[in-house]
């Protein structure tokens, strides 16, 4: 895993960067995140002694986003649903994307079974003109700067909040996807120590 890692810094990354910068492309990085009806935990402030809770639903149902964040402008693509994560789901997904913006589309993501099915292995060879895959090193999820924005959104969407119905839950998940939209800044700022660093790069090219 160490020498994956690696070849990624020093092979992979530096060679798809200079490649998206000669073609116009956007790096798109991409994943998928839950955000469940029954809330979520972190820390908060309490008074010595006494114990906050909060209160649960305790319907096991989530709503299902998938993302991409362009690495050079920070501009966010995502869908959500309902229904579980499939490679289906994923084309459909890409397609917006694709109708949306009119440059080639490099492709980062991990090893999801949606992600690398034959599916869409066909579906990758068939839109080559426009889609360019690299597979994340295993288990790297630092490797990938959406992950600082799905903490984000939980920490402001389902942290330590009740959800008495599934609607009440989409609809607050909706308005924080809806907002981050519009702030291509911000999510560069989520972008991590692994980007941040490597933005030095892309900044004085």
């Amino acid at each position: 895993m160490a020498a994956e890692q690696e070849t990624w810094l020093t092979q992979t990354w530096p060679t798809l960067l200079a490649r998206a910068q000669a073609q116009g492309a956007m790096i798109l990085f991409g994943d998928e995140c839950s955000f469940a009806q029954w809330g979520s935990l972190s820390y908060t402030w309490a008074k010595r002694r006494q114990q906050p809770e909060v209160k649960t639903s305790g319907k096991r149902k989530a709503y299902k986003v998938m993302g991409f964040i362009d690495y050079f402008s920070g501009a966010f693509f995502y869908q959500a649903q309902t229904t579980k994560f499939t490679s289906e789901a994923y084309q459909t997904f890409l397609c917006h994307i694709m109708a949306d913006t009119p440059t080639p589309l490099f492709i980062i993501q991990d090893g999801a079974r949606y992600h690398t099915s034959a599916a869409m292995r066909a579906f990758f060879a068939a839109h080559a003109d426009r889609l360019t895959v690299f597979q994340l090193p295993r288990y790297s999820p630092d490797f990938n700067p959406i992950e600082y924005l799905w903490r984000k959104l939980k920490k402001q969407a389902t942290h330590l909040r009740y959800f008495p119905t599934f609607e009440a839950l989409t609809t607050k998940v909706d308005a924080k996807l809806q907002a981050l939209t519009g702030l291509p800044d911000e999510i560069k700022s989520l972008m991590g120590k692994y980007c941040a660093t490597l933005g030095q790069e892309a900044a004085s090219a």
